[in-house]
């Protein structure tokens, strides 16, 4: 299958969206499926306001549409809600021509940290960019929940995974995690305001705190909570190394559509708390997490649980099964119009 993935989240960006794709877009590619992607570097951009890192496509619909042309896909997806999203959008709409989007980012929760508006005042954005889809393809039940309160339904399942050859319990720790006082609590992901780091750092658990990632918010947090320990970017083994060293992974987050870093945790064997909401709601069993409205509870709760079962838990999420899905959501051309029945949300 012929299949065009428009995204305005991609390389060298680093957070959950563009590694779901990658990871998806090299599953599809090994099954023989030809993948033709359309992403920022293929144009000039500029950089996304308080969002620097993602770069927005200086193009239309005419240049888009011709790549979709030239290209001729059996199959569409828009993943994201950016300046290419809509280009492809607007191309779809006019040619009558089936397409699936992504509901990856609680959008109207992002903007809402960033600019202290109403969440409420984004959502007919939103609306109005997935109504037209054949498909909305979501990572849990909550977030599906959440598209038909406004009146999104025709949404598709389509999960994630954890590359279990890299993320492991055998890993060794980090040589600088032997001299620290245990627990050691760790957070992986950006260091952004709509993260909620801060509550991560605030919180009055004893033992040590950890953050690996980057972001706007790091010289301030860094600045704020100077016993806390800040490694920056980390990917592949040194990744791995952290997850499987520390004690606990905490996700403070409260605006996460599911939470990647999670799976990868406890596919090293390493609990998981968190607030109980959208994400942490759907991804984490009674064995494998906990949640609580204060921190300190769900990390002392994830503490007393047992590794195993948290590794079991977290190798039941794998890329294989992700790009199944991926698959049996898409629209293809033929089928836009012959009255074929797509998956619904279990």
């Amino acid at each position: 299958m012929r299949i065009a993935l428009v995204t305005d989240a991609w390389a060298p960006q680093v957070n959950g969206v563009v590694r779901t794709l990658a990871a998806v877009t090299a599953q599809l590619r090994s099954r023989g499926h030809e993948v033709g992607v359309i992403s920022p570097d293929m144009f000039r951009s500029v950089p996304c306001p308080t969002y620097p890192e993602i770069r927005l496509a200086m193009t239309g619909a005419g240049r888009v549409g011709r790549l979709l042309d030239e290209f001729d896909p059996d199959a569409l997806h828009l993943s994201t809600e950016g300046p290419l999203g809509w280009a492809a959008r607007g191309w779809s709409v006019r040619r009558g021509r089936a397409f699936t989007t992504a509901y990856h980012t609680q959008f109207p929760d992002y903007l809402a940290r960033r600019t202290g508006l109403d969440a409420r005042l984004f959502w007919p954005y939103v609306r109005h960019f997935h109504r037209p889809a054949a498909g909305i393809m979501v990572a849990t039940g909550t977030i599906r929940d959440q598209l038909h309160a406004h009146g999104l339904t025709q949404v598709r399942p389509w999960g994630r995974g954890v590359d279990l050859a890299a993320f492991g319990p055998d890993v060794a720790p980090p040589d600088l995690f032997f001299d620290l006082p245990r627990p050691i609590q760790l957070y992986v992901g950006r260091v952004a305001p709509e993260k909620n780091v801060e509550a991560f750092l605030a919180n009055t658990h004893p033992g040590s705190k950890v953050v690996v990632g980057d972001g706007p918010a790091l010289a301030r947090l860094q600045a704020q909570f100077p016993h806390a320990l800040f490694l920056g970017k980390q990917s592949g083994a040194a990744l791995a190394a952290c997850y499987a060293g520390a004690d606990v992974l905490v996700f403070p987050s409260r605006t996460d559509t599911f939470g990647l870093v999670m799976i990868e945790a406890l596919a090293c064997g390493t609990p998981v708390a968190a607030y109980p909401v959208a994400g942490p709601v759907d991804v984490l069993t009674p064995a494998s997490g906990a949640m609580a409205t204060r921190l300190e509870d769900a990390i002392a709760a994830a503490l007393a649980l047992d590794r195993g079962d948290c590794l079991a838990h977290g190798r039941t999420f794998t890329w294989s099964a992700s790009a199944d899905q991926f698959l049996h959501a898409l629209e293809p051309a033929a089928a836009a119009h012959d009255g074929t029945k797509r998956p619904a949300f279990a």
